[in-house]
């Protein structure tokens, strides 16, 4: 069985309350949905996210719902849709997730249950099924008022803790869907415009590089920095070395300017003591041979390989991996 992936940000997902809806239980129709949502629910939601500084937002929630309870729209203006960019897209869903939420209304059907038609998002949609999604963030709105939920959203912006990729899916959102302007941005969320296109640019990023900044093992300014490399592959080899040598911005800077590769060795071979690329690239490949740590040292005149294991029984692990014909040590006190 395939891992459910979820996104790693949910863009204006986080700055709309929560809905319950039952992916497999028969969906409630929708008049029930809604007034749990505008009453008792509403309150608790509300309740929620007052204590996180946002402010509700009139005749919506956020919810992950069955990709195959939506609905095409009929009324859907775009015809055409970019195969290259679909496929780009699909790829990108499979590699980091869904990062906007679609937005739909709910539709009564037949037998009683629910349903859902898309009201934004149709490419995304797509893509998330050529993806293989099961469920889809979704925003499931009511309201017939678009303005009213944008400004509900813009309103909500700026009093969010989103992390730097949420923020630039987020604007992106907003500039796609709602028709909203950079300058619309900058004035209601009281952010300058370089710094929400800097932000926006965050989304170039390969998925690799995309899902270090949502863990928070790179910085929006390293981030920002290794945009100006040309090339994903660059990018991604240069963000790997930012992790693993503690890299500053400045830094980071600096190697963009020279390429993103590291400076040239000296002549004369490795020095004694000093970590190099092929080394660590060593130790890399051994560690995951043996699934365990792995140091290789270099002296003068001789070197050093250190394996780590956990226990006596992961020592005989390794040892099996080493020489399969070898018995293996203290064999009688591996745990039971």
């Amino acid at each position: 069985m395939s891992e459910k992936r979820r996104g790693l940000g949910r863009g204006l997902g986080a700055l709309i309350p929560p809905a319950e809806i039952p992916a497999t239980d028969r969906p409630r129709p929708v008049d029930v949905f809604f007034e749990a949502l505008t009453s008792s629910g509403k309150a608790e939601a509300t309740a929620a996210v007052e204590g996180e500084g946002l402010v509700p937002v009139p005749g919506a929630a956020f919810a992950e719902i069955p990709i195959e309870a939506i609905r095409a729209n009929p009324r859907q203006p775009r015809a055409v849709f970019d195969d290259v960019a679909a496929e780009e897209l699909t790829a990108s869903i499979r590699e980091v997730g869904l990062l906007q939420p679609i937005v739909v209304r709910p539709l009564d059907e037949p037998d009683g249950g629910v349903a859902y038609e898309l009201v934004m998002g149709e490419r995304r949609w797509r893509a998330g099924q050529e993806a293989g999604l099961e469920t889809i963030p979704a925003i499931v709105r009511k309201t017939a008022d678009e303005e009213l939920l944008r400004d509900a959203l813009l309103e909500n912006l700026h009093r969010a803790q989103l992390n730097p990729l949420e923020e630039a899916a987020a604007y992106q959102q907003l500039l796609d869907d709602f028709g909203c302007t950079q300058e619309e941005l900058s004035r209601r969320i009281a952010r300058s415009r370089p710094q929400i296109s800097n932000t926006l640019r965050l989304l170039k990023l390969p998925p690799p590089v995309q899902r270090r900044l949502a863990a928070g093992v790179l910085t929006a300014g390293h981030a920002r920095a290794l945009l100006g490399l040309a090339d994903a592959a660059a990018m991604e080899r240069l963000a790997q070395r930012i992790v693993a040598e503690g890299m500053s911005v400045r830094s980071v800077e600096e190697a963009v300017a020279l390429g993103g590769e590291p400076e040239k060795p000296r002549r004369g071979g490795t020095r004694a003591g000093t970590k190099t690329e092929a080394l660590d690239a060593l130790e890399e490949r051994l560690g995951d041979r043996f699934d365990t740590r792995v140091k290789v040292h270099l002296g003068k005149t001789k070197g050093r390989l250190t394996i780590e294991f956990a226990s006596v029984q992961d020592l005989n692990r390794i040892l099996t991996t080493l020489a399969p014909g070898d018995p293996g040590i203290l064999k009688g006190q591996e745990p039971a």
